[in-house]
């Protein structure tokens, strides 16, 4: 049975790199869109090859910042996707933006090369915020973009980024309502975090940067559950609240732990091939990535047999983030192991007696409690 695909496109140029950002992404003063346009459609056309005709259940253009893109090259690539690869008929295509204006100039003509779904880079309608987190539009371009965005896309998400330094929580909900009453489709949420090599860890080593403690940003998660509520979003992964059917077909391919194949620098994939899961990753940095398909068809660096045990903790991992769980027939037919070999069985006790977890119906689940402590139960979960 051919698995049905979801692909992912990485654009990994920005205008600026953001303090708190780890991500794969590159600030060049000139890009040659041609080339990396080209490397990136033969790229896709390599590894159409060995995969085949398979179902395409999603596109996703990600990075970066893939709004950077020439709309052409975003025409080009998605032509190609649905000609080598078979289209569901409700193909979900993504494209991330920011909310500057240059950016949000083009989302026409985005939405023009077959772009159905726009996730923007909102991450704060607080103008103090907004300079504090490096980003390169003001509050009012966030507005302006978003009512744009809704008029031309059937399908809208956005980011917003929580817990950060001296957030109130009268504050937070109000900042929550106005975004919610311009796109109430899609939120992601994301809670600000050190992280290595940023510009923000050094901040925080020197005591410059103060994040709330973890009380606060359990109360500031709480409350957004609370506030998308009232907009008829519901929680289906810890950091992502939808309205029925607006959920993030592409981003619950990762979640599932279906195929996604990744094209662009730093892209990674885990795909099926000859019986065996593949984990896939192309090169980093794009100027050696774009030279090695230009040599070779591809980018890759490393591609690996995936085993029993690393797909067992890589879904529990990914699926339990989800509201409504993991089957256990279908971990067991995606891993070659059954849940309880998988699992550590005193810690999976304790959380069921606990309340984090639940197990009903063939379906292992985290609970909401369960959701807010999901690193540190897993740490422990996972055998």
């Amino acid at each position: 049975m051919d698995h049905p695909l979801a692909l992912y496109i990485h654009w990994p140029f920005c205008l600026a790199k953001c303090p708190y950002c780890d991500f794969n992404s590159h600030v060049r003063e000139r890009i040659d869109q041609a080339r990396f346009g080209r490397a990136l459609r033969t790229e896709l056309a390599w590894e159409a090859v060995r995969l085949g005709r398979r179902p395409l259940a999603s596109i996703f253009f990600g990075g970066g910042t893939p709004s950077l893109m020439a709309p052409e090259t975003v025409a080009e690539l998605i032509a190609d996707a649905t000609h080598l690869f078979a289209p569901a008929p409700d193909l979900e295509i993504t494209l991330e933006a920011n909310p500057t204006s240059v950016e949000a100039g083009r989302l026409a003509a985005f939405r023009a090369a077959g772009v159905n779904r726009v996730s923007l880079g909102v991450q704060s309608l607080n103008p103090e915020d907004l300079r504090l987190l490096g980003r390169q539009h003001s509050t009012a371009q966030a507005v302006a973009a978003l009512e744009l965005a809704r008029g031309l896309f059937p399908r809208i998400s956005f980011d917003l980024i929580y817990a950060r330094p001296g957030q109130t929580l009268a504050a937070w909900r109000a900042e929550l309502r106005q975004a919610l009453e311009l796109a109430a489709d899609h939120l992601s949420l994301y809670q600000l975090t050190i992280e290595p090599g940023t510009g923000f860890e050094a901040l925080h080593r020197r005591g410059e940067l103060v994040l709330p403690d973890d009380d606060t940003a359990a109360a500031l998660y709480d409350a957004t559950g609370e506030e998308a509520a009232k907009f008829g979003l519901a929680p289906y992964e810890v950091s992502n609240y939808a309205r029925p059917g607006s959920e993030s077909r592409h981003n619950l391919a990762y979640w599932r732990y279906a195929d996604y194949a990744g094209i662009g620098p730093g892209a990674h994939g885990r795909i099926s091939l000859d019986g065996a899961l593949l984990a896939t990753r192309r090169h980093r940095a794009p100027e050696p990535w774009a030279e090695r398909v230009e040599r070779s068809g591809h980018g890759s660096t490393t591609e690996e047999p995936v085993a029993p045990p690393d797909r067992a903790r890589e879904m529990l991992l990914m699926g339990l983030r989800l509201t409504e769980g993991i089957a256990e027939d279908r971990f067991a037919a995606r891993t070659g192991m059954a849940l309880d070999d998988a699992l550590d069985a005193q810690t999976l006790a304790r959380a069921l007696e606990e309340g984090y977890l639940a197990r009903a119906g063939g379906v292992l689940r985290a609970l909401p409690e369960g959701r807010k402590r999901l690193d540190a139960l897993l740490a422990e979960l996972v055998a």
